[in-house]
């Protein structure tokens, strides 16, 4: 049985210490860690703290840097997707329209997670492709009654993806569609 050199405990100046290290407000702290304001607010007052924090604590001051491959990067983008595997963020497109470009960014080295697999730099028809490729078929039979169901008119990839969030009945990946005003 492996033992580990983690600390059981730690305690307010910990957390404190941690926080201003990383350059955080205490909101940000909360965000980042998922946790709630009150909790963060009672370790903050805490002579002892317990529990699996204390791992990343731990983690986190020794590897600083690892908070920036958590941070989502701001939009340059009128369009932004999320390509994401049940709640994880695995790669975020901007979609620049009018140049007919797109920038990623991957949040996981496994390329089958990706939405472009091992393209670091795709091109924009790369990314219609894509779009394609979380769609039924163009060619699928009784096309016009599975868009009437969908409320379309016609066939086009990003207005199928806009109603039906990309999933598709065998993987669990699907597409988070972001307008500029949204979360900004």
């Amino acid at each position: 049985m492996n033992r580990y050199i983690t600390p059981e405990k730690t305690d307010k100046n910990g957390i404190k210490n941690l926080r201003k290290k990383l350059g955080m407000t205490k909101a940000e702290f909360v965000r980042f860690i998922h946790s709630s304001k009150a909790t963060v607010e009672r370790w903050e007052k805490s002579d002892e703290i317990t529990g699996p924090i204390t791992v990343l604590v731990e983690i986190l001051k020794r590897h600083p840097e690892i908070v920036d491959e958590f941070i989502i990067p701001k939009r340059k983008a009128p369009l932004r997707l999320y390509y994401m595997h049940k709640d994880s963020i695995c790669t975020i497109i901007d979609v620049f329209m009018p140049q007919q470009k797109i920038e990623i960014h991957n949040y996981t080295e496994n390329p089958v997670f990706r939405a472009f697999g091992v393209k670091e730099r795709p091109s924009f028809r790369d990314y219609k492709d894509f779009l394609k490729s979380r769609c039924f078929p163009e060619e699928r039979d009784m096309q016009k009654l599975t868009l009437r169901e969908i409320g379309l008119p016609f066939y086009d990839p990003f207005m199928i993806i806009e109603k039906t969030q990309g999933r598709m009945a065998e993987d669990d990946f699907w597409i988070k569609i972001e307008r500029q005003g949204e979360n900004d």
